[in-house]
């Protein structure tokens, strides 16, 4: 079953309404989870999302860019003019390469690199191949992310799992950011994937939360640090958001209801995220630094 379409991008419509919910009876996935195998699969702008040149000649490395908010932030930079490289995990490969389809069908260079990101010298690797084979790097999006629902909160997270959202989600930025810095131009911007869970945490997502809280306070340090370079960081703060890591990380009593706890009544499509992105990225935002913007279908995040 394919999600219901967006009208045209920019035409006038209740946003409660614009996309339907996935509805009960979805199924859960493996980990980490691959675009094809969801029943209801997410709107990703492909056929929406019309560029007007904003990031005309930049050079943008998405991390976790196969499928989700990487996807859509993928498509959405091409369309605006940007080249792009992308990094996914080994098993992601098939959903890398649609995204990078979709890059290619916009006129823009598209580079996937499979790539661990809770090692060092893989952000630094990463970074590197950026620089080499898209001539530069204009904008950093640390995107990829880890969670695993925990009904047991602490008494279930183990350590491992502990660790592991914390190097995916956050070691990760601290990396990618160091290594691609030196690289960047006045001018660049840095843009992390925080969530609404830094300011609501559910109890089943402690370690993940905590994660996207440490992402908020490091992303508004940033930005002054790196005033003086001309360069920017800023973060978006999703609500909820249908993408692969949630069937492959929640059971299906919680698909169920999955979005429903948002103000607007559900789950936002990934399509519905990239433009914050290329705002961010863009000159349009060009006095904005250390900011949030928060992208939750009205759930507060202060």
């Amino acid at each position: 079953m394919e999600a219901e379409m967006a009208q045209d991008q920019f035409s006038q419509q209740d946003p409660t309404e614009q996309h339907a919910a996935p509805g009960s009876g979805d199924r859960t996935v493996e980990w980490p989870g691959r675009t094809a195998d969801m029943d209801v699969r997410p709107d990703h702008g492909e056929e929406t999302y019309r560029g007007t040149g904003r990031l005309e000649g930049k050079k943008a490395l998405i991390t976790g860019g196969d499928s989700g908010i990487g996807r859509a932030v993928a498509i959405a930079f091409a369309r605006e003019g940007a080249d792009v490289l992308i990094t996914y995990l080994e098993e992601e490969k098939d959903d890398a390469e649609e995204t990078a389809r979709w890059v290619r069908e916009a006129g823009r260079t598209a580079i996937t690199a499979a790539a661990d990101l809770r090692e060092e010298q893989t952000c630094r690797e990463v970074v590197a191949r950026a620089v080499d084979e898209l001539g530069g790097i204009d904008v950093l999006v640390s995107n990829a992310a880890y969670q695993m629902s925990q009904d047991g909160g602490i008494d279930d997270i183990t350590t491992e799992q502990f660790d592991r959202v914390m190097k995916t989600n956050v070691y990760a930025l601290f990396w990618l950011a160091k290594a691609a810095v030196p690289h960047m131009p006045p001018g660049s911007s840095v843009i992390a994937t925080t969530s609404v869970q830094a300011f609501q945490p559910s109890p089943h997502l402690l370690d993940y939360a905590t994660s996207k809280a440490a992402i908020v306070n490091f992303v508004k340090g940033l930005g002054h640090n790196l005033v003086d370079r001309g360069i920017r960081a800023n973060a978006v703060a999703p609500g909820p958001v249908w993408t692969p890591l949630i069937p492959a990380t929640m059971d299906e009593k919680k698909l169920d209801s999955f979005g429903a706890q948002a103000p607007m009544g559900r789950a936002a499509q990934p399509a519905e995220l990239a433009p914050f992105y290329v705002f961010l990225a863009s000159q349009e935002s060009s006095y904005m630094t250390s900011e949030v913007l928060g992208v939750t279908g009205g759930s507060p995040i202060t």
